[in-house]
């Protein structure tokens, strides 16, 4: 294993840092917005092309919320989104860098917009724990599209079968499987030697 691919959401980062439970939980009390119409007239319509970096993020919000919740910006609920979907798995990171010490390089491997991927290495600090980041929205596919894994492999500089990868989607895992990769499915509380232990033949 030269290289080991890191998912985010649902492995490294698991919702509201005060309690771990799903970032819009409180969305209505807090910002006077129903999570089921920013589900229906947002992420259900306009997320697909965010996500592959084909529409911009707030300006695509903005547009939404003139519309569902006119007293609400859109920089004040990306603000909302990011804060409350930032708690991290310190312990996972501390044998993360561990296994980085030992030689292997580290590159998270997750769907994206630009401005979380940005938020996520810059103010969530995931930076200084990783060589890179690997996300759709600058890759223009999403996992688990075959296009996702060739060009995360091909940035790596590595070969499929020099690279691992951990994330909490079965359908993920299986296409990393299918594209030469290392891959085995992380469940919340897992430690990560057990898990790189699934791996038939680590390298």
């Amino acid at each position: 294993m030269k290289v080991l691919m890191v998912d985010v959401d649902g492995v490294l980062i698991h919702g509201r840092p005060a309690d771990g439970l799903p970032l819009f939980t409180y969305l209505e009390r807090d910002l006077g917005l129903r999570l089921e119409l920013l589900q229906q007239e947002f992420f259900q319509t306009c997320w697909g092309d965010i996500i592959i970096g084909r529409e911009a993020l707030e300006p695509s919000l903005a547009k939404v919320l003139a519309k569902i919740a006119p007293h609400l910006s859109a920089a004040t609920l990306i603000d909302y989104w990011f804060a409350n979907d930032s708690r991290l798995d310190l312990t996972l990171l501390e044998e993360l860098a561990a296994l980085k010490q030992s030689g292997v390089a580290l590159f998270l491997a997750t769907n994206q917009e630009h401005r979380r991927a940005h938020y996520l290495m810059e103010e969530a600090g995931l930076g200084a724990h990783f060589n890179g980041i690997f996300y759709s929205a600058a890759l223009g596919h999403r996992k688990p599209s075959p296009d996702f894994f060739r060009l995360a492999t091909e940035r790596a500089g590595a070969l499929p079968g020099e690279i691992a990868f951990i994330d909490d989607m079965a359908e993920n895992i299986d296409a990393a499987r299918q594209f030469g990769w290392h891959a085995a499915q992380w469940t919340a509380g897992a430690r990560l030697r057990e898990t790189l232990s699934a791996f038939s033949h680590p390298r």
